[in-house]
């Protein structure tokens, strides 16, 4: 597949690298003899929302897996904020797919959240009243503060999808990697999601998110990245979200009156 553009406007992709609160270079991972990701390369703008879109099987979780050491690459290499990435996992909060956790595990919503605390209070520290008071201002934020003696299996999607956020907040990162966080959520969960989002950009911090509704790229997202196995294009959303780019990245899989609806909405 052809590599449409990188339409962010640096002139030389490595001289982001330093800059980049993530950046992949040559990463390909592979499944049995076939590639999943085939050598993307992404520079994640610091400071913005980016969206992860490409159709259904396109390596949008894979890419973010590997990157994250979760998945093992065949090659590539990724920074953060100018760095190995091993190097600054505790700027990073990653919340992974809803569908990938065991709910049954017996815990309860506010132990979950206290997970997001692990690296300062180590693994034998002691818990005390401010980490526990930071536990509930998160899930206040997320609108889950009265279920916080709640076992998490009794919680429904949006509701465990709205813990794991709060975990993450209680992370106080500079990175936030989610994926699929809309995915099998009601209207009100996404709109308490997004607002929180919102509010950690309003506050210096980046957001990339592997989304799947193209519908609400426009509304949520500043810069998009669309891949299908390679990369199509990245770049701002009024500029590499367009009726070319994503004929690239989902071809037949969507109507071409789609494609123009979805490319008029940012112009």
């Amino acid at each position: 597949m052809l590599e449409l553009a990188s339409v962010n406007g640096i002139a030389n992709a490595d001289e982001a690298l330093g800059d980049s609160p993530l950046a992949i270079r040559g990463l390909t991972v592979s499944y049995g003899q076939k590639p999943a990701v085939f050598s993307v390369d992404m520079t994640v703008q610091a400071g913005a929302m980016t969206a992860i879109i490409g159709p259904n099987g396109a390596g949008k979780s894979t890419m973010l897996k590997a990157a994250l050491g979760i998945v093992k690459p065949l090659s590539g290499q990724v920074t953060a904020f100018g760095k190995p990435l091993e190097d600054q996992r505790a700027r990073i909060a990653y919340v992974p797919q809803r569908a990938s956790v065991d709910w049954d595990f017996p815990t309860r919503v506010i132990d979950v959240v206290l997970m997001g605390l692990y690296r300062e209070l180590g693994l034998l520290g002691r818990l005390r009243g401010r980490h526990k008071a930071k536990a509930m201002e998160c899930l206040n934020r997320v609108g889950m503060r009265d279920f916080a003696d709640r076992q998490i299996g009794q919680l429904s999607g949006g509701q465990q999808q709205r813990v794991f956020l709060a975990r993450s907040l209680a992370q106080d990162a500079d990175l936030y990697l989610l994926d699929e966080p809309f995915a099998g959520v009601d209207a009100a969960t996404e709109k308490a999601i997004i607002a929180v989002l919102k509010s950690l950009k309003d506050a210096g911090k980046t957001v990339v998110v592997v989304h799947h509704d193209l519908a609400t790229v426009t509304d949520y997202f500043d810069h998009v990245f669309l891949i299908n196995t390679r990369k199509v294009a990245e770049g701002p959303v009024d500029t590499a979200f367009t009726a070319e780019t994503l004929q690239a990245a989902y071809g037949g899989r969507l109507a071409t009156a789609q494609i123009d609806q979805l490319s008029r909405a940012v112009g």
